[in-house]
C-alpha cells in the first residue's frame, strides 16, 4: 500500500479486493522527495516498519519487474559532541536485540564509508548498513503493478467527492467513476488527508511544512570515487547529504524561526489540482546549514548548485504518523502525516495489511496512533508544534524528552494554576501533569540528560514523603469513560479477562487480542448495577475507547458509553498518614474495617461531593479522588491544610513510577511496555483469570494454549549495579555476550539505593539468583534476577502485621 493513496479495501463475493483511488492527476509530481531510506528510528516499534520497508524495496523489483532505482550505500549519523556520542551509545543500548544492524564507529572508520568528509569535528559515527535512497515515482510504479499483479483496481485520476457511511458500518466512496462500496476505507491521502477527513467531520492535526533540498552539478571528487558513499546525517548542522549521480543532493531542516508552514491549506484546503507545482525557493534560510555542510564536506564549497527544490512535506504535532482506526466512526483508517517520508511507505503497509486481515496489530505501535489526538490538539497548538518538530528534527533525543511549544493545551487540570510555577510539569495527552515538585535551593527547570540530572534527589524526597508521611498528586489525565445500559456487563464480560466487579468494588482488568496478547490495562469500579466506571492511562484514553466501541458495534450490545475524561478530575493521596488527613474533612469512616482495600464511595470532603476508590499506584496507602473539575482546587486546598501537621506536600509522577515498580506493579502504555503488544501475555495472573473467569472473554482461548504450551520468555524482576545512570526500559539484556532479552521499564529504588527493572528473559534465565548484564550507554552493568517485589505494598504489610499478632 504506497502512503500517496486513498485505499479502500472491500470484499466481493468472489473473494476479497483492493481498490486504490489516486487523488492527483499525476503522480509523477511527487518527484520533490529526495527519497531517503534507513532502518535507523530512535522510537522501538518504528524501528520494525523501517525494516519491513526496506525488505520490500529489496525484492519489489524482481516480484514486480518495475525498477525502482534502490542504492543501498549505507548510512552515517555523524556525533560531533559528548552528547551526541552519548545518544549514539543510548540508541546503540535498544538496537542490540532487534534484526536491524548497526554499528558505533570511529572517525577514520566514518571517513572510510564518506571519503569526502573533513572529520576534524568527528568524534563517532552511527553506521547502519543497507540504508540508502529510492526513486519514490519507480517505487510508486512498482507498488501499483503489483497491486494489480493480486488483483487489485486502480483508478487515477478519481478525486474523491463525499464519504458517506452506511448503517451496517461498510462506506459509499463517491468519486467520478461513481459510487465503491467498501468495507473499510484508509484516508492515506497525504496533505490532502484533512480534506479528506473534514468530509466525515475530523480535523486531523496535520500540516504541510516547506522542505528545500540543494542538488549540485558534477563535483569532480565525486566522479572520481569507485564507489557510492554513504548518506551521511550531520545531526550538529541538521542537514541530510547523499550522492546524486556525480554530483551530491543535501537537505537542510531549517529552525523554527525560519521554517516555513503552509498553513493557507490548513485553513482554504489544498489548492485544486495541485501535484506539479513546487513552492518558491529561499536559499537564505537555509543558508547557516549550507555553511555548515561545507566545514563538514569540503568539495561543497567549489560545486555548483543546479537546483533548489521545494516541496510539501505533512507533519503531525510530534512528527510520528497517525496508522491505524480512528476512534469515534466505523471502520475508517488513517495512514497521513508521514514527516519521514517513503522509507515508512512499504512497512507501514505491511502493518496496516496484517491489522486488517488479521483482527489485530502484529506489533504495538501506540505512539502512532491516531487517536492520540483529541479536540484539544486545534490548529494554534498543531502549528507551534509542527514548527517545533521540523526546527527540532535532529536534536539530541533524551529519555524523559520534553517539548513545550503549544503548551499548556485547552486541557488544564483544576490545579494547573496552583502547581504550574511549583513543578516541572510533563505533556500527557493534551494535559500537564507534574513530573516532580521544587524546594527552595533545587536545580529547577528542565534540564535532560542521560545520566541522573537535577530531579534524581527531589524525587528520592517525595519517595520518602509518600513512604513517611502523605503525598497528593493530581492523576486527571487519566482516560475515563462510563458504561451501563442492559448488556453492560455481558458487553465487558467479552472485553475483559477478569471477572467484573460487584457494586462498590473496584478491580484491575486487561482486554487483550484475539491471541492473547494485552491491548489495555484498566481499573474497573461498578458504581450501582449495571453502571461501571472505567479508568485507563492518559496516553490510551481514544485507544481504548476506540476498542471498546468496536466491540459494543460489531457485537450489536445495548449500551450507553460515556467519554467523561475532560469532565472528571482525579487527586491521589497516598503515605501512612493520608487516612488521617481525609478523616479530618469527612464523617465516612476512614478506618482499614470502614474502607477496604480496592473499595469505593461516594463521600464528601469539606462538604464537596467526591467518588473516592482505596487503591494507589504507589503501593502505599492511599485513594483516589474522582470530583468535578471545578471543584478540584477547593479540595485540594483542604486537604492541603488538613495535612499541615501530617506532613502533607506535593508529589509527582516521576516517583509515582519509581514507587509502583519497587512494589513489582507492571505498566502499560507509551512509557512501558511491561505487559503490551509486542508479547504474549505472560502474566501468571491472568492465566489464573482463566480459570476464574466463566465468560468466554476475547483472547481466552488463545492464553488457554498458550499455558498449555509453556513460555519460552518470561518478564523477569531484576537489581543492577550501577553509577549515575538507571534503566528507563528497552536496553539490551546480555548473558555470556549474547543478546538473552530486553527490558521493559526501570527506574531507581529509593527504598533499597540501587536500580531496578523489568526485563523479558529466556526461561531458563529466569531463576531468583540468575545473573545477567543490562547494557546503559555502551557499558553492561551487573545484574541479577531477585523474588519481587523489592518492597512490599501497604495491603501486604499490614496483612503480615495481623497474622504476625495473631500468633503472638
Amino acid at each position: 500500500l504506497c502512503v500517496f493513496w486513498l485505499v479502500f479495501i472491500f470484499s466481493h463475493a468472489s473473494g476479497r479486493s483492493i481498490t486504490l483511488v489516486h487523488q492527483t492527476s499525476n503522480i509523477k509530481h511527487y518527484h520533490y522527495f529526495a527519497g531517503l531510506t534507513t532502518y535507523y528510528h530512535p522510537g522501538i516499534n518504528l524501528k520494525k516498519v523501517h525494516y519491513d520497508s526496506i525488505k520490500l524495496y529489496e525484492r519489489l523489483e524482481a516480484e514486480t519487474g518495475q525498477a525502482v532505482g534502490f542504492h543501498q550505500p549505507g548510512s552515517v549519523r555523524i556525533a560531533s559532541t559528548a552528547a551526541r556520542v552519548d545518544e549514539m551509545k543510548y540508541q546503540m543500548t535498544r538496537t542490540h536485540w532487534h534484526v536491524t544492524p548497526q554499528y558505533l564507529i570511529g572517525p577514520e572508520k566514518v571517513q572510510e564509508y564518506f571519503p569526502l568528509i573533513n572529520i576534524d569535528k568527528v568524534l563517532a559515527g552511527l553506521y547502519t548498513p543497507g540504508d540508502g535512497h529510492i526513486d519514490p515515482y519507480s517505487l510508486t510504479m512498482a507498488l501499483a503493478a503489483g497491486a494489480r499483479m493480486y488483483g487489485a483496481q486502480i483508478y487515477n485520476p478519481a478525486p474523491v467527492t463525499a464519504l458517506n457511511p452506511t448503517a451496517d458500518g461498510k462506506w459509499d466512496v463517491q468519486t467520478p467513476h461513481g459510487t465503491i462500496r467498501a468495507n473499510r476505507i484508509v484516508n492515506a491521502t497525504g496533505f490532502w488527508a484533512r480534506e479528506v477527513g473534514k468530509m466525515i467531520g475530523f480535523d486531523h492535526p496535520t500540516i504541510p511544512v516547506h522542505h528545500q533540498y540543494v542538488v549540485t552539478a558534477t563535483v569532480p571528487e565525486v566522479k572520481a570515487l569507485k564507489k557510492e558513499v554513504a548518506v551521511i546525517r550531520d545531526l550538529e548542522g541538521s542537514y541530510y547529504l547523499r550522492q546524486e549521480r556525480d554530483g551530491l543532493l543535501f537537505g537542510p531542516y531549517e529552525k523554527m524561526e525560519k521554517m516555513v508552514l503552509q498553513d493557507s491549506w490548513v485553513r482554504d484546503g489544498v489548492p485544486p489540482g495541485f501535484g506539479k507545482e513546487l513552492f518558491e525557493s529561499d536559499l537564505d534560510r537555509i543558508m547557516e546549514h549550507v555553511e555548515m555542510a561545507m566545514e563538514m564536506v569540503p568539495v561543497l564549497k567549489k560545486a555548483d548548485i543546479i537546483n533548489i527544490v521545494s516541496g510539501p512535506i505533512t507533519y503531525t504535532p510530534d512528527l510520528l504518523p497517525m496508522v491505524g482506526p480512528h476512534q469515534g466512526v466505523r471502520n475508517y483508517w488513517t495512514a497521513i502525516g508521514f514527516g519521514y517520508g517513503v522509507i515508512h511507505a512499504g512497512g507501514i503497509g505491511k502493518f496496516l495489511s496484517d491489522w486488517i486481515v488479521n483482527g489485530e496489530p502484529p506489533y504495538d505501535l501506540i505512539e502512532c496512533d491516531p487517536n492520540r489526538y483529541g479536540k484539544w490538539a486545534d490548529v494554534p497548538f498543531m502549528c507551534a508544534k509542527a514548527r517545533e518538530s521540523y526546527g527540532f528534527n535532529n536534536v539530541v533525543g533524551y529519555p524523559k524528552e520534553e517539548r513545550f511549544a503549544g503548551r499548556p493545551t485547552i486541557r488544564t487540570s483544576g490545579v494547573y494554576e496552583l502547581l504550574k510555577d511549583k513543578a516541572s510539569m510533563g505533556f500527557h495527552a493534551g494535559w500537564e501533569q507534574p513530573h516532580w515538585f521544587y524546594k527552595p535551593g533545587d536545580d529547577t527547570g528542565y534540564k535532560p540528560s542521560f545520566r541522573r540530572t537535577n530531579w534524581f534527589g527531589p524525587v528520592g524526597r517525595e519517595c520518602r514523603l509518600v513512604m513517611e508521611k502523605v503525598g497528593v498528586i493530581d492523576l486527571t489525565p487519566f482516560g475515563k469513560f462510563v458504561v451501563k445500559g442492559k448488556d453492560s456487563h455481558k458487553l465487558l464480560d467479552r472485553l475483559f479477562a477478569n471477572t467484573m466487579p460487584k457494586v462498590g468494588i473496584t478491580n484491575i482488568s486487561h482486554m487483550l487480542t484475539p491471541t492473547g496478547r494485552v491491548y489495555a490495562e484498566v481499573t474497573i469500579t461498578q458504581l450501582a448495577p449495571g453502571e461501571f466506571l472505567l479508568i485507563t492511562g492518559s496516553g490510551s484514553e481514544l485507544h481504548d475507547l476506540r476498542w471498546i466501541e468496536k466491540e459494543a458495534a460489531d457485537g450489536g450490545y445495548d449500551v450507553d458509553i460515556s467519554n467523561v475524561t475532560e469532565d472528571i478530575g482525579v487527586l491521589g493521596i497516598a503515605g501512612p498518614n493520608s487516612r488521617k488527613v481525609l478523616q479530618k474533612l469527612t464523617e465516612e469512616d476512614m478506618s482499614d474495617a470502614g474502607f477496604k482495600f480496592l473499595h469505593c464511595k461516594s463521600i464528601k470532603l469539606a462538604g464537596i461531593p467526591v467518588r473516592a476508590i482505596r487503591i494507589s499506584y504507589t503501593g502505599e496507602l492511599g485513594w483516589e479522588l474522582y470530583l468535578d473539575q471545578k471543584n478540584m482546587a477547593a479540595v485540594y486546598k483542604a486537604m492541603m491544610e488538613a495535612g499541615k501537621d501530617d506532613g502533607i506536600d506535593n508529589f509527582g509522577t516521576y516517583a509515582m513510577s519509581s514507587l509502583r515498580l519497587e512494589k513489582g506493579f507492571r505498566g502499560w502504555g507509551l512509557s512501558s511496555h511491561d505487559a503490551s503488544l509486542n508479547y504474549k501475555q505472560p502474566e501468571l495472573t491472568l492465566f489464573v483469570s482463566v480459570c476464574v473467569q466463566p465468560a468466554d472473554f476475547i483472547g481466552k482461548a488463545a492464553l488457554q494454549q498458550i499455558k498449555a504450551k509453556g513460555l519460552k520468555r518470561k518478564l523477569s524482576y531484576i537489581t543492577l549495579d550501577t553509577d549515575d545512570i538507571d534503566p528507563e526500559g528497552n536496553e539490551t539484556v546480555w548473558h555470556n555476550g549474547k543478546v538473552v532479552g530486553n527490558t521493559t521499564s526501570g527506574a531507581y529504588s529509593y527504598s533499597s539505593q540501587q536500580s531496578l527493572a523489568f526485563a523479558y528473559l529466556p526461561v531458563e534465565l529466569c531463576s531468583v539468583g540468575q545473573k545477567v548484564e543490562v547494557e546503559l550507554l555502551g557499558r553492561k552493568y551487573p545484574a541479577m534476577v531477585i523474588q519481587e517485589p523489592l518492597v512490599l505494598t501497604e495491603p501486604t504489610r499490614t496483612r503480615l502485621q495481623k497474622k504476625a499478632k495473631g500468633k503472638a
